[in-house]
């Protein structure tokens, strides 16, 4: 109860100062296009990892229109492809349908939104169609989901999120009757430097199963000519189980060579509690290229490598081409 009535009077308040800080904008209805693709050719390699092929990866289909003085809503469609190993079928989801408010330095975003656990760490990192971030990656938590979030900037140094959503992510339908909370505090201290601190709680509501909580804390810098950042993790009761817990930690950096090449560099690392998920346990690394082809084209060859953490486990090494196209 503390819980809910601690987000709520978060929510609200940002909006009160909000209605405080009223000044006139114009703005000018507008709409666009949201068109995305990510795609590879990869190939393993090794007798014990011989996959290879071209791969559609992801498509984000969409529309954002702005009716002006702060209002948009926003649609997009995923297509993508089942978790399951067994199904090979293409799968359509609703990723967003949202309606967005933004007042000053406030944002209210409502209905099957982005949720705020790791989307500051993806744009950070700013190779999604590359590789997802860590938390995504490894499955800490969900891109989307149905609910309510509020953002508030005090200063130029530090802003503060709240969310409260379903839990159950933009795939599924609600069968959990708890709640997913979040409060997200992300600080400037200095110009480049930022540092994002985040703490979740989504509700088992069932007897039996355990509430799952999720920390993370990330710090980055980022000039014109170079990114890095460095992210730890940790996932408590992971699938409502407990002692199911996560952690881990994601470093990289990328340097732009020039306005139409970069070079990036990662490394991961994931561990389960005891070692109760030692099957998907692993160390990984990626290290790669990106040009920018055209104003909408990106193309970029990367090698990675997997180094699992069970026992008798063999490294995997892949060679991956990773192109995108985007409007």
């Amino acid at each position: 109860m503390m819980k809910k009535t601690f987000i709520a009077l978060a929510l609200a308040g940002m909006g009160i100062v909000a209605q405080a800080q009223d000044t006139k904008v114009k703005e000018e209805p507008k709409g666009k296009v949201i068109l995305q693709v990510f795609t590879n050719l990869h190939t393993g390699f090794g007798a014990d990892n011989d996959d290879r092929g071209f791969e559609l990866d992801r498509s984000y289909l969409g529309y954002e229109h702005n009716f002006g003085k702060g209002l948009s809503v926003k649609g997009v469609v995923d297509i993508g492809k089942s978790s399951k190993v067994d199904d090979y079928h293409r799968i359509v989801y609703i990723k967003n349908a949202m309606v967005s408010w933004k007042k000053n330095k406030l944002t209210l975003n409502g209905g099957l939104i982005s949720t705020t656990q790791f989307n500051f760490q993806e744009k950070f990192w700013g190779y999604r169609y590359i590789m997802k971030s860590f938390q995504d990656q490894y499955k800490f938590g969900s891109s989307a989901d149905l609910g309510l979030s509020a953002s508030y900037k005090f200063a130029n140094w530090i802003s503060a999120d709240a969310i409260i959503v379903n839990g159950e992510g933009y795939k599924k339908i609600q069968v959990n009757d708890g709640f997913n909370y979040g409060l997200g505090v992300t600080l400037t201290p200095v110009k480049g430097f930022q540092i994002r601190l985040y703490g979740g709680l989504n509700e088992a509501a069932e007897d039996g199963k355990k509430n799952i909580v999720n920390m993370a804390a990330f710090m980055g810098y980022k000039t014109e000519k170079f990114t890095v950042g460095a992210e730890y993790n940790h996932m408590w009761n992971a699938s409502y189980k407990q002692d199911a817990d996560q952690y881990g930690y994601s470093v990289f950096a990328s340097a732009k060579l020039s306005k139409y090449v970069d070079l990036y560099a990662r490394f991961d690392d994931v561990y389960s509690k005891d070692k109760w998920n030692v099957s998907k346990d692993e160390s990984a690394a990626i290290l790669g290229a990106q040009f920018k082809i055209w104003k909408y084209i990106k193309v970029a060859p990367n090698f990675r490598m997997s180094m699992p953490k069970a026992d008798g486990a063999d490294n995997r090494y892949s060679a991956y081409v990773s192109c995108y196209f985007g409007i």
